[in-house]
């Protein structure tokens, strides 16, 4: 069997052979130009979201007064596909330890977008997290590949079930209670990747739920599914907008093709620590991954190449994202805390979907969270050896 990563290489591959074929059957859209994009308007509400090209300045809102006393949790959730089984587990273990807190602020990208929701909502909505990644619902995301959504659509697999997944989960309740909490001061964040402009798109998840209307919770479930929308495997979310009289689509996939984790703006965290005098600011990082560099003899063909090599940039990507962060809240005496798969946990030897897999895999972050021993204050040494460059534990 094939490992999803392969899979995605593959897909891509008998994508790219049809192109001759399927040039002249691509969705028709309506034209829009960059002077659009750069004033689009969604729901025709200004601020649902930010890209992290923005003056920093500029990025979200300021903290409310109710923020301005007490400690500042940041829980910034990763992609990875299956893998947020992971992050499943870590959540669920982290309540049974009793040391969960009420996070100030969620990010979530790719299946971490799928999750952010649920973490940011806490405790209550930890047997649903569990449900979606041990149940086997997810396992049905991959239906049969189909050539002809290839040749006359955008994507390998349709989103039908992806679109389901998240309709099944969140509804307008959910969004009343993440709009009671947005209210309250507290960010939910979820990335995804604008194709049109190539930038990161960040959208404030409690500006949209306080909307309240079947259109914002519609769209509510379009940025997350977007999110997860991994480019070739699953067709994009088609994002209506509007700019200058002009009404088009925006294009958005998986946030993780331009960011494998959100950390935001230094001056982001930096502005509300100036509000919140005297609190200690936590950062918490959640890969759903493995982050560690690894030895693996990779076999001699082309998607097997392609496909480590996709990992190592998306490794090099996130590792460099941590190093920048632990820089970071160590410069300021922020609290850093990572946890990440261990490399030697074994990787699922079909598309990752498989239920068993994730169910192993949960049933691993659970037992390392309900422990209290599953963060670390730095980031993995910056080679595969034990004499690697490390960062010294004694500057946080």
């Amino acid at each position: 069997m094939r490992s999803f990563r392969q899979l995605l290489v593959l897909s891509f591959a008998i994508s790219t052979g049809l192109f001759s074929l399927a040039g002249c059957s691509s969705l028709p859209r309506a034209s829009y130009t960059a002077s659009d994009a750069a004033s689009a308007r969604v729901l025709n509400a200004s601020e649902l979201r930010r890209y992290t090209d923005e003056p920093a300045a500029t990025f979200l809102k300021e903290p409310p007064v109710s923020l301005r006393a007490g400690p500042v949790s940041y829980l910034a959730l990763s992609g990875g596909g299956a893998d947020g089984a992971y992050g499943a587990g870590v959540l669920n273990g982290w309540t049974t330890a009793g040391t969960r807190p009420k996070f100030t602020v969620v990010s979530g990208v790719s299946t971490g977008g799928l999750i952010a929701p649920f973490a940011f909502l806490g405790p209550a909505y930890d047997a649903t997290l569990r449900e979606v990644y041990t149940s086997g619902i997810a396992e049905s995301l991959l239906d049969t590949p189909s050539i002809l959504n290839a040749l006359f659509g955008s994507g390998l697999f349709g989103n039908t079930r992806l679109r389901e997944l998240v309709a099944r989960y969140v509804d307008q309740n959910m969004l009343a209670a993440i709009a009671e909490e947005h209210a309250k001061g507290r960010d939910l964040l979820i990335v995804t990747t604008d194709l049109d402009t190539q930038r990161t798109a960040v959208w404030d998840m409690g500006r949209i739920a306080e909307i309240r209307t079947p259109q914002a919770l519609s769209l509510f479930r379009d940025v997350m599914a977007a999110s997860a929308s991994i480019p070739v495997v699953f067709p994009p979310m088609m994002i209506d907008a509007e700019a200058n009289g002009n009404h088009f689509q925006e294009m958005h996939v998986d946030g993780g093709v331009t960011a494998p984790v959100l950390t935001l703006p230094e001056a982001f965290i930096l502005r509300n620590g100036a509000f919140v005098r005297g609190a200690r600011i936590s950062i918490y990082i959640l890969i759903n991954n493995k982050v560690e560099r690894d030895f693996q003899l990779v076999p001699n063909s082309t998607i097997d190449i392609a496909a480590r090599a996709s990992a190592s940039v998306t490794k090099t990507q996130t590792r460099s994202i941590l190093y920048e962060t632990f820089d970071f809240a160590r410069r300021n005496n922020f609290g850093f805390n990572l946890t990440y798969i261990d490399k030697g946990f074994p990787s699922s030897g079909s598309s990752g979907f498989e239920t068993s897999y994730m169910r192993s895999l949960y049933q691993y972050g659970y037992d390392k969270a309900k422990t209290g021993n599953f963060w670390v204050k730095v980031p993995p040494p910056d080679d595969v050896s034990s004499g690697g460059f490390r960062f010294k534990s004694s500057a946080m």
